[in-house]
């Protein structure tokens, strides 16, 4: 007879029947008996360099691909380690599990100096996890996994942070290990009947109706094209819902909401849709002022608190996206060609007015946005850090699929994410994968790189070079404050690269762009390609 499975064992035999493939984590001490768990459950292990790492590789593989990204931290400095990415997941509604270990039951609050001790750790995660909790039985991880996937799967995600105490990983538990399975997922929410058929009656009588879609409509970017298609609406896409839309269709207005001829028209519609967002000011790239609706707006979201926040709705549907666009789609009725034809005029008017807002040096780096849709392939997916030339892909960069926007420009805005996210988005799928990051942001997470290689993926990454933090040195001109802590002395990159095992090259044309990326997406290693960002000199003469 076999003897008892242990907690650990359980742990991640329960991760499979979830459909988890991959974690990311460092091993310590404290995790010995959790990964003596692993071997033979058909999980993939990723090592990062630091445990920031693992949780931006999580949230790059959960963007990229749909999936819960999963990560194993240590007791105390693991965890805090991880704090920033878990606070950029939270702040961008990515779907993460976090499992840490905490010190034995019989120290836990008794100040006894013990190993990674953090006293009340669960405090530290509490801020930014949508729901936290300490095991304190064995017998309790398979309610308390249940639990934990109904919220990743089926309410507005974050992440979940499950703590369990050393003693507990090689914990006897009941019965054999055949026995635990997946709880089944909650079927999406669907919307209220009677608010579909109102919502369906504005839409339809609007003579200006425009639809907003955020990072919470991922899934319903068909439905959204269909609804748009018949009642001749501009779509308009916050950051984080690049790419739900096909940017190339004539009705969509893509990521504009910085420019004040977007935002006039969306304010001065008579009907908004929006749908997943939460029409905050990273939705339109740090414009803080808020929308002035002067129409009837109505709210998609799945998450109620959401429906009323940053500006109230006129009708407020709690529910899924998906769910939600295709019972509505079914509602309408198609309007004639020629409303649909002046509502495609209207949108490339508005596309050219854009542009004659986009900020100083933006014309200037147009050339290398062009490159880099040129050099991305069609299904490819663009992971940005907050970087110069990543804000101007934000709004000049079309994109064409959902999944294929992988930012950290919204929400928190942390600097480093680019390259371990690029990693886990890599390790997520077939799609091939760009990374964009700044000289300042890759020295916050260089040491990823080694990953990168130690997974021989076919991954470009792209160094923006203006040897500092150029975005903020430009926002101390503008105030005119005196440069300070902006100006940074920045290593070889391509040497760098090359001692990690990867390859390197250095470009300073657009034109170079494209050849540079089909040699990286050709090769079976990563390659670090460092762009020498134009002066402002050299931005006038271009």
């Amino acid at each position: 007879m076999s003897s008892a499975p242990t907690c650990a064992q359980v742990l991640m035999r329960l991760l499979r029947d979830y459909q988890v493939e991959k974690v990311f984590g460092i091993p310590g001490v404290h995790t010995i008996e959790l990964y003596r768990g692993l071997p033979g459950s058909d999980l993939m292990h990723i090592t990062p360099r630091h445990e920031q790492g693992a949780a931006f590789m999580a949230d790059g593989y959960a963007r990229a691909s749909g999936k819960i990204g999963v990560c194993f931290l240590i007791t105390g400095p693991g965890l805090t380690n991880a704090a920033t990415a878990m606070a950029q997941a939270y702040s961008d509604s990515i779907p993460m599990l976090v499992i840490s270990a905490i010190n034995r039951r019989e120290d836990l609050g008794m100040g006894r100096g013990r190993l990674h001790e953090l006293p009340q750790q669960s405090d530290a995660s509490r801020g930014f996890c949508i729901w936290q909790h300490t095991l304190s039985q064995a017998e309790q991880l398979p309610e308390v996994m249940a639990r934990a996937f109904q919220l990743l799967q089926s309410s507005r995600p974050g992440p979940v942070h499950i703590e369990i105490p050393i003693d507990l990983f090689p914990a006897p538990m009941p019965g054999q290990l055949e026995d635990y399975k997946a709880a089944p997922a909650a079927m999406a929410p669907a919307a209220n009947s009677a608010a579909i058929s109102t919502a369906a009656e504005w839409l339809q009588s609007a003579q200006r109706p425009v639809i907003l879609l955020g990072g919470g409509a991922q899934s319903a970017g068909k439905a959204a094209t269909q609804i748009a298609e018949k009642i001749a609406a501009p779509v308009f896409l916050s950051l984080a819902a690049k790419g739900v839309v096909d940017e190339r269709h004539p009705l969509c207005g893509g990521a504009n909401l910085s420019f004040d001829c977007a935002r006039n028209r969306v304010q001065n519609a008579d009907v908004v849709l929006a749908v997943g967002t939460e029409l905050s000011e990273t939705d339109r790239n740090l414009v803080r002022d808020d929308y002035a609706f002067s129409g009837k707006l109505i709210r998609i979201d799945i998450d109620a608190a959401q429906l009323v926040c940053n500006a109230q709705p006129d009708l407020a549907i709690c529910a899924d996206a998906k769910e939600s666009l295709q019972q509505l789609e079914a509602a309408l009725i198609q309007r004639d060609a020629t409303a649909g034809e002046h509502s495609e005029k209207e949108v490339a008017q508005l596309l050219k007015d854009c542009r004659k807002e986009w900020w100083d040096g933006s014309e200037q780096r147009f050339l290398w946005v062009e490159a880099l849709r040129e050099a991305l392939p069609e299904n490819g997916i663009l992971v940005t850090d907050s970087t110069q030339l990543a804000y101007n892909t934000n709004h000049a960069l079309p994109l064409y699929h959902p999944r294929s926007h992988v930012t950290c420009t919204t929400g928190y805005g942390t600097l480093g994410f680019a390259l371990p996210a690029a990693v886990g988005a890599k390790l997520s799928s077939e799609r091939d994968v760009i990374a964009l990051i700044g000289d300042g942001g890759l020295m916050f997470t260089l040491g990823e790189l080694a990953v990168a290689v130690e997974q021989r993926l076919p991954l470009p990454i792209l160094v923006w070079n203006n040897a500092g933090y150029g975005e903020i040195r430009d926002f101390m001109d503008a105030a005119e404050v005196p440069q300070e802590g902006v100006n940074l002395s920045t290593p070889d990159f391509v040497a760098l690269a090359k001692a990690f095992g990867a390859e390197g090259c250095r470009i300073d044309q657009p034109g170079q762009l494209a050849q540079a990326v089909a040699d990286a997406l050709g090769r079976q290693t990563p390659t670090l390609i460092e762009i020498s960002a134009p002066s402002g000199a050299e931005q006038m003469e271009a």
